[in-house]
């Protein structure tokens, strides 16, 4: 972290702190139903109100398209955020204008203020240089916390970086420090698990993936796309036959950088996509013509298992199988499990994110065991494939 600066090299007592944080977060009739991302944020609010800031939150909620609109306000979140850190949380109406220049006016020391959603302004998404300034006039100092935010170059995320003292917050701080750990200085041997079910969406993610780690396990529905690129039968399996020859490129990288593909070996078949369907586990060349892959076979399974055992870093995105159907969650849950074994013992660093690998290490019952497991989405997915991540370059020490 020495690239960074973070809340250790801040005087926050008595500066208003203007603090990025993500608080999108689903709500149903009015109330927050999954706060994991206020929780998320809180060590970094609270720790900033102790140390006598005025801590100023920023944060978007939805794609509102037309300006303010009641069913995009921030305002119910306030009330959540407040109920999670057990601590009165302001709140403006505006983020920008008379409202909350008045409402930051009149904060103490140590109290929280949230403004309203900034993407109620086109100045956010399009980091506009007035919005950007009129942001930059309510604080002193800024501390950016929402690295799942941090993919995209708007006002709260990267310009007010460029006009403000810029600090990470201890969430920003964790994650950046995972992420070095992972693919920035990894231990090796480094391996990647990838799944989901489509190559075409995670061309980026594989390509960058088989320079960086020494062994790549591809599962999921993707696996099949490369096993009819090999020539395998894969019946009516989910499958992108049409990009066979990218398929081939991929693994041709994978050989020139000395970088093991695992594929599986074995499959479970059904001939319906529903839970509880009756299956059979084949061989490779024994798929039959009606049947659909629906997770990776026994075999296959302790080949993964192995290549997690010559591991000393793991990064994991994506499902080895139809997770959401049982018994179709049997690979992603043993695999994961056996991660989590490997991480407890002290003998793995593992990373994992990405929305569908967050609800399996959960399903798993081992998302707590792993070494960090982002909930940063789309921002942890550019992590992976090496794209730069304006919200994080801009933090960098000058």
């Amino acid at each position: 972290m020495t690239a960074f600066k973070t809340l250790d090299d801040a005087d926050v007592s008595g500066k208003r702190v203007l603090v990025r944080v993500d608080l999108n977060v689903p709500v149903a009739n009015g109330e927050v139903t999954d706060a994991t991302r206020i929780e998320r944020v809180a060590p970094t609010i609270l720790e900033l109100s102790k140390k006598g800031a005025k801590v100023i939150l920023l944060a978007h909620f939805g794609r509102p398209k037309d300006g303010p609109t009641p069913e995009f306000s921030l305002k119910p979140i306030a009330q959540a955020v407040s109920k999670v850190i057990d601590h009165s949380v302001q709140f403006a109406e505006d983020s920008i204008g008379d409202k909350a220049v008045e409402a930051v006016a009149k904060l103490r020391n140590g109290d929280i203020l949230l403004l309203e959603n900034t993407r109620f302004h086109k100045g956010e998404e399009k980091n506009d240089q007035a919005y950007v300034k009129a942001l930059a006039a309510l604080g002193d100092i800024y501390v950016n916390d929402a690295f799942s935010a941090a993919h995209r170059a708007h006002a709260s995320t990267e310009g007010l970086a460029r006009l403000l003292p810029a600090y990470a917050g201890r969430t920003m701080e964790a994650e950046l420090q995972a992420l070095e750990k992972g693919l920035g200085n990894p231990k090796r041997p480094v391996v990647a698990i990838v799944g989901g079910a489509k190559v075409s969406s995670k061309l980026d993610l594989l390509g960058n993936l088989v320079q960086k780690v020494d062994a790549l396990v591809i599962g999921g529905g993707m696996a099949n796309t490369f096993l009819a690129a090999q020539g395998v039968n894969v019946g009516k399996s989910l499958c992108e036959h049409d990009l066979a020859a990218t398929a081939r490129e991929i693994m041709a990288k994978a050989n020139a950088a000395n970088c093991t593909i695992i594929l599986p070996v074995d499959a479970i078949v059904a001939w319906h996509f529903e839970a509880n369907a009756p299956f059979h586990a084949y061989g490779l060349d024994a798929i039959p013509d009606d049947g659909m892959i629906l997770d990776v076979g026994p075999q296959s399974i302790e080949r993964i298992k192995g290549a997690i055992d010559d591991a000393s870093t793991l990064v994991w995105n994506g499902p080895l199988g139809a997770f959401e159907l049982h018994p179709f969650d049997h690979a992603t849950v043993a695999a994961a499990r056996h991660v989590a074994e490997r991480t407890k013992a002290g003998q793995l660093v593992s990373v994992a994110g990405g929305g569908d690998t967050v609800a399996a290490l959960n399903h798993a019952g081992v998302a707590d065991d792993f070494t960090y497991v982002s909930t940063a989405g789309g921002a942890f997915l550019e992590w992976m494939e090496g794209k730069p991540l304006p919200g994080v370059d801009v933090l960098k020490k000058r």
